[in-house]
């Protein structure tokens, strides 16, 4: 175990503990804006779908039950434009990072293949590499990449921790890369429903991929649009012969979604009120602070989507924490996320109305 351990680099949030302890001793207490994590509730009829089917004995299916394939489905034709899609197209997953994290590995990637990833991004790419002994390449347009090696190609728009959203013409102009040099594109697309100033599209429209998910797979969660971080609901689509090699793996390593999750994940894709109601949410707080920042004297770049704002007052960024950190906030500092970072925090609007008023009231 030791020898795995050591192949991965320190867990960052470990050294954000010293500001944590200073935000909190704010005499009105921590604004947490550092982890984006779900402060809202879990949508009624969500929770409804769970405690019917609680009482689930046996053991639920990798692959997941017809119900919820036909809803991930449908819902991939109705909100991706992925008019294709069929059952044979998606996998669920027991959440996002997991597959993030474990993907190289079971495709069986190892030393001598390369596994590629934004400049800026997610440290689960880079720790999926590592597990399995691949090396991590990072890049700022893919298609400037020496495809030699390059097994894993990933892309994440919106962007974490950037906001950043790649455009139609940019995803096919990738993904046709991508197909002539043979190398598998993994889209993260977690925060396609929470676009801002753009309007994120999925690897899997048919405008991108032209009806054909060979080679590709876009990664969802419902962490993020219906606040189930806890259920662990995600799944992948797109390339059926990748899904099938996948769903082959899993089974063997009993990666099961537990059933009560897979109902709650059916009501969930099957209802859009609670997505417009928990958008305007995040919307309204979005405003807020970014407001709040920019008179403070913060610059915001990109930001365009995603539940983060990424911004900078041109100096280091733990530098930046400490500042924020003195008035009660707790931020994450760029470099967590990569060197470009390194002068940039990034800002998540995941607190709670109250928590987020409080924060406007100390930056101003």
């Amino acid at each position: 175990m030791a020898a795995v351990s050591d192949r991965l680099p320190a867990f960052p949030w470990d050294k954000l503990e010293p500001y944590k302890k200073t935000a909190a001793a704010h005499p009105d207490g921590i604004v947490d804006l550092s982890v984006g994590t779900p402060v809202d509730p879990v949508p009624q009829l969500v929770r409804q779908a769970l405690i019917d089917a609680a009482d689930s004995p046996g053991y639920p299916t990798v692959w997941g039950t017809k119900e919820l394939r036909d809803a991930i489905t449908g819902w991939l034709r109705g909100r991706l434009g992925a008019s294709a899609a069929g059952h044979r197209n998606v996998l669920p997953v027991v959440g996002s990072k997991e597959l993030v994290a474990w993907l190289p590995t079971q495709l069986g990637l190892g030393a001598g293949d390369k596994v590629a990833y934004p400049r800026l991004a997610y440290p689960t790419y880079e720790v999926g590499a590592r597990l399995c002994g691949a090396e991590a390449v990072v890049y700022d347009d893919p298609t400037e990449l020496d495809p030699a090696g390059v097994r894993l190609l990933w892309l994440n728009s919106p962007s974490n921790p950037t906001g950043k959203v790649l455009d139609k013409d940019e995803l096919v102009r990738i993904v046709a890369w991508a197909r002539e040099h043979g190398i598998l594109l993994f889209s993260d697309e977690c925060y396609l429903e929470l676009g801002w100033e753009a309007e994120p599209v999925s690897v899997l429209h048919d405008d991108v991929c032209g009806g054909s998910y060979e080679g590709i797979v876009a990664v969802h969660s419902l962490s993020k649009r219906s606040n189930l971080a806890g259920y662990r609901a995600a799944f992948v689509a797109g390339d059926a012969d990748v899904l099938g090699e996948l769903l082959e793996i899993r089974k063997h390593g009993g990666m099961m979604t537990p059933a009560p999750v897979q109902a709650a994940t059916v009501a969930a894709l099957g209802d859009d009120l609670h997505v417009a109601e928990q958008r305007g949410r995040y919307a309204a707080r979005r405003a807020a602070l970014r407001t709040a920042l920019e008179a403070h004297g913060f610059r915001v770049e990109h930001s365009e989507a995603s539940l983060y704002l990424w911004v900078t007052r041109d100096e280091p960024c733990w530098d930046t924490v400490a500042h924020l950190a003195d008035l009660g906030i707790l931020v994450a500092p760029g470099d967590f996320y990569g060197e470009a970072g390194a002068r940039f925090v990034r800002v998540a609007f995941t607190a709670t109305d109250e928590r987020v008023e409080a924060a406007v009231k100390r930056l101003g």
